[in-house]
C-alpha cells in the first residue's frame, strides 16, 4: 500500500513528528509551513523550525500566506495524498480539502480531549492544576478540535512543570503517538470513537491582561499562572509603575498583606503563603536571575506590588 502523505506544522513543536515521520516508511509528498514572519524588534524575516528541517531533510515545501484558495486546493488533490499531518500549523483546514486524502487530515493535539480544545492546551492544563496530561490524535472536522479520536498517550505531570518543558516532553510524545496512529489507520484499524462533547473545556488564547498577576490568590494558583506562562506571554506585575516578568518562581512559607514585599530577595506575599522570584525580567531589559536583579534595584520590605 502506499503511504503518501503530506504535513503541515510551524514551530518547533512539530518538528519531532516530522523527523518520526521521515524516519518511517511514509512518503512525505510536501511539507506546508507558515510563511517566514518578522521576529523581535530586529524586523529580520525569520523561517519557522519546520520550513528549516524540511530543508535540512530535502523536503518540498509550500509556505502559502493564505491556505483557502483554489490554488492550494488544485494542487493537494493533484499529488493525491493518503492522509494529511497537522501539527500546530497555525492555521484553519478550509472545509472543502478535509474530503482530499483518502483517510482525511489528522491533527496532534497537546491535551487529553476532550478536555481543553483550543489554542493554549498546554497553559490551561498547568494553569488549572491539572495532574496528567497527554497527546491525542483525531480526525480534523469542521468544528474546532471535535473530531473523532484514533489514539491518546498520558502523562503525569505536577506543580512544577512549566510550559516550556511541558511542550519538549510532548513534542516528543506525539511523535510516538503520531507513529502508532498512522500505522493503525494503515493497517486498516480505522476506529475512531466520536469525542463526550458534552465534557469538552475550552483553552482559549491567554491575553496579556490575564497573565497579570493577582496577589489576592493562593501560591499554588499563583506558582501554576507563572509556570504555565512560560514562555509565552509570561506572567507580570507593576512594581512603581514599571511592569516585570516573572520567568521561574517558587513558593514560600512566610506570610503577610497580599502583594506585599515580604524580604529582601523579593518575596512576596498572597493569600496564604508567599512566592518568592527566583528569575525576573523588568520592561525593555533582559531576563535576570534575582540576585543579579537585585544588585541594581533598591527593594524594601513593606512596599506594595500591583
Amino acid at each position: 500500500m502506499s503511504k503518501k502523505i503530506v504535513f503541515m506544522g510551524t514551530p518547533e513543536f512539530a518538528v519531532p513528528s516530522l523527523k518520526e515521520l521521515k524516519n518511517s516508511d511514509y512518503e512525505i509528498l510536501t511539507v506546508y509551513s507558515q510563511p517566514a514572519s518578522k521576529a523581535n524588534r530586529g524586523q529580520k524575516l525569520t523561517k519557522s523550525e519546520v520550513e528549516i528541517t524540511s530543508e535540512k531533510l530535502s523536503l518540498n515545501l509550500r509556505t502559502p500566506l493564505l491556505l483557502d484558495n483554489d490554488q492550494e486546493y488544485n494542487f493537494l488533490k493533484s499529488i493525491k495524498p493518503e492522509i494529511v499531518v497537522v501539527v500546530a500549523y497555525g492555521k484553519i483546514i478550509p472545509k472543502r480539502f478535509l474530503n482530499i486524502p483518502k483517510f482525511g487530515f489528522i491533527n496532534v493535539h497537546a491535551s487529553l480531549l476532550p478536555k481543553w480544545r483550543g489554542a493554549a492546551p498546554m497553559q490551561r492544563s498547568i494553569m488549572n492544576l491539572d495532574h496528567e496530561t497527554g497527546i491525542t490524535i483525531m480526525k480534523i472536522v469542521e468544528e474546532l478540535d471535535a473530531g473523532p479520536i484514533i489514539h491518546q498517550d498520558k502523562i503525569k505531570i505536577n506543580e512544577n512543570v512549566d510550559t516550556l518543558s511541558l511542550s519538549k516532553l510532548l513534542s516528543q510524545l506525539g511523535a510516538k503517538s503520531l507513529i502508532k496512529a498512522m500505522n493503525k489507520i494503515f493497517n486498516g484499524d480505522t476506529s475512531f470513537q466520536e469525542q463526550n462533547h458534552k465534557e469538552a473545556t475550552y483553552a482559549k488564547k491567554i491575553s496579556k491582561e490575564e497573565a497579570k498577576i493577582n496577589w489576592n490568590n493562593s501560591a499554588k494558583t499563583i506558582l501554576a499562572k507563572i509556570n504555565g506562562l512560560n514562555p509565552n506571554p509570561g506572567a507580570w506585575f507593576k512594581y512603581k509603575n514599571q511592569r516585570y516578568k516573572v520567568w521561574k518562581a517558587n513558593m514560600a512559607n512566610t506570610s503577610g498583606n497580599p502583594g506585599t514585599i515580604v524580604d529582601k530577595m523579593l518575596t512576596i506575599a498572597c493569600k496564604d503563603q508567599s512566592i518568592k522570584i527566583l528569575e525576573i525580567q523588568k520592561e525593555g531589559k533582559s531576563r535576570q536571575q534575582i540576585d543579579q536583579f537585585l544588585l541594581g534595584n533598591n527593594i524594601k520590605i513593606g512596599e506594595s506590588i500591583d
